[in-house]
Order: structure tokens, then C-alpha cells, then sequence
């Protein structure tokens, strides 16, 4: 054999690995997704969509190099339990956790699989992790709020609505087992704003008309929503029994406004989920969430609804107009 044939066979053959693994597919990574809403939630839909979003923008895709496998158990304890330990037995990388109830239900299941939660209200308080800076187990991720937001919904509600001298926070215990984490501020800073603090569970949707009305029934009332996966859910029905009241009513998230809420204040929640899918792949690639800090969120929007305003009998001042995120019409 000629020495050139033998140098081109040569190359050739040691060539012939590297193409062959160039044609080989990727890896394939598997995430489980618990969300909190119901399938059907336009706005847990926007959530995933951004969570996808957030993964395709550093180099994941799911069907290429990751499987994402959802569950939507909503608020059925009995399904939920079914869909976590499904996620679980599915053996995953990870898992991303959307509430404070499901991410309570996936550590029931797992101490060793890695979590990241999306929006969570008090990690520390729910026991999920011993300090933000050092969540130091299987689990981290973002948070909604800090409890001061309480006060500012105080102030807001005064703000635009002054003569309010009674305010009720919404909540489900049930959902919101965090309650106190906004209930504790809440009362505290209302006697500044020379308004009688008054907390206002209600267990299901039943009990929701009722405590509504009594709260209408008294006068120069107004209505705070806590963040809850409850109220959030069920957000259409609460908008509509407020409207009827004719109550003045704050709340955490723009997707209230836009459905006809009065005013609301709070975390982008779509860009918790885009950051989350950075911290999925820093873990991924290796890093632990044991020493990934619990983040706060970075993005706040304020939105009022003017039509809203109108209709409560509401003059909102133009200083407060341009202080707005969002001004609906």
C-alpha cells in the first residue's frame, strides 16, 4: 500500500468516530412539572409558556434534549397525590414546583430529586428551606412577595379610595397556610392608615358570597386579595361578586385588572417562571440546590382600571396615574 492511500485510510478512520456521534442525538433530560391552577387557566398556560421560553433561550427544548412531563391537579388532594407521586416514580432530573401547595406535596414524596419552585410566598415559614441565602436541601427557587406588600396594599386602597375605614384581606387557610405571613403586617400597618384591619377566610366557594356581602353590608368597606392559589383560580367569580358589592378592591396580580379588578400590585409571575428555567439549567448542568439562594422576585407591576374607577365612583388622582405600570381603560 502506498504511503499516501495508508495517510487517507488513516484519516479517514479516525474521522469516521466524530461523524458518527455528530448524527447521534442529544441526550435526552427529563423535568416534571406540578402546577397549581387547572389545565384549562389561561394564565398557568402563560406561565409554561414562559418557563419554555426560559429553557429554549439557554439551550434546552423539549422533544429534543429534554422531556417536559405536566401535571395539573388543581385543587383535588386526591389527584395531586396521584400526580406527585407519578412525577416522582417517573424518575426525573428535576422537578419544577409552581406553588406553596405543591411544592409542600412534592417533599412529602422526595428529598432527593431536585425542585425548583416558581412562587412560593414563604419558603422558611413552610419549612421548605432553613434560610433563603442557604436553602441547603433538595429544593430552591423564587418567591412572590416580601410581607411588607401587605402595607403597601393598605396604602394603595387608601389611596385611592379614602374613604374606606374598614379592609378585609380573602383568603382560603386552606390554600394560603401561609396566611399569617400577610395577615401579621396587614394589621399592623392599618392603624396608620386609620383603618380597622378584619382577616376574612373562606373555605370554598360557598362560603365566598357571604363574606363578601357582610363586608359590603358595612359601610365604607374595602377588600384585599391575598395571593393564593384559591383566590387566584376562582379570581373571575371574586371579581364579579365585587363588582356587585360595589367594594373597592386591591389585589397581588395584573391578571385581576385586566378581568375587571379595581387596582392590583405585585410580582410579574410569568418572569419568575422565565427565571426559573435558568436556575433548571444551572442544575442540569451540575450545580445542587442546596446552593442556589431562594430568590426574590425582580419585576413589580401596578395597574389600574379606570373603567373599574368609573364605575365605583373613584377619582384617581393624575399623579397616581403616571406612577401606573399599566393604565386600563
Amino acid at each position: 500500500m502506498r504511503r499516501r492511500q495508508f495517510i487517507n485510510l488513516l484519516g479517514g478512520a479516525a474521522a469516521w468516530p466524530l461523524a458518527a456521534r455528530a448524527q447521534q442525538p442529544e441526550s435526552m433530560r427529563r423535568i416534571g412539572v406540578l402546577m397549581g391552577f387547572p389545565e384549562s387557566d389561561s394564565q398557568a398556560q402563560s406561565f409554561i409558556a414562559a418557563f419554555r421560553d426560559g429553557l429554549q433561550k439557554v439551550g434546552w427544548t423539549d422533544g429534543r434534549n429534554v422531556r417536559i412531563d405536566t401535571r395539573w391537579p388543581a385543587f383535588d388532594a386526591e389527584s395531586r397525590q396521584r400526580f406527585e407521586k407519578e412525577l416522582v416514580a417517573l424518575q426525573p432530573d428535576l422537578i419544577l414546583s409552581h406553588t406553596t401547595p405543591t411544592t409542600a406535596a412534592l417533599l412529602q414524596q422526595t428529598r432527593t430529586i431536585p425542585i425548583v419552585f416558581a412562587t412560593v410566598t414563604d419558603p422558611v415559614g413552610s419549612g421548605f428551606v432553613p434560610s433563603l441565602a442557604r436553602p441547603g436541601g433538595n429544593v430552591t427557587g423564587f418567591t412572590l412577595v416580601e410581607p411588607t406588600m401587605a402595607a403597601k396594599w393598605v396604602e394603595l386602597l387608601k389611596e385611592i379610595a379614602p374613604r374606606v375605614n374598614r379592609v378585609a384581606m380573602l383568603f382560603n387557610p386552606a390554600t394560603a397556610t401561609y396566611a399569617d405571613y400577610f395577615l401579621k403586617p396587614f394589621k399592623a400597618a392599618a392603624p396608620s392608615f386609620t383603618v380597622e384591619a378584619i382577616a376574612a377566610p373562606v373555605r370554598d366557594m360557598s362560603e365566598l358570597e357571604s363574606v363578601v356581602a357582610a363586608r359590603a353590608g358595612e359601610p365604607n368597606g374595602g377588600l384585599i386579595v391575598m395571593p393564593d392559589s384559591f383566590t387566584d383560580t376562582h379570581r373571575e367569580e371574586i371579581i364579579s361578586l365585587v363588582a356587585r358589592y360595589h367594594l373597592p378592591a386591591v389585589y397581588a396580580y395584573r391578571f385581576f385588572t385586566e378581568r375587571g379588578g379595581l387596582l392590583s400590585y405585585g410580582a410579574d409571575l410569568r418572569d419568575n417562571f422565565r427565571r426559573a428555567a435558568n436556575y433548571v439549567d444551572r442544575i442540569l448542568k451540575g450545580e445542587k440546590p442546596a446552593d442556589l439562594p431562594v430568590q426574590a422576585p425582580t419585576k413589580f407591576e401596578l395597574t389600574i382600571n379606570l373603567k373599574t374607577a368609573k364605575q365605583l365612583g373613584l377619582t384617581i388622582t393624575r399623579d397616581f396615574l403616571l406612577i401606573a405600570d399599566e393604565v386600563i381603560e
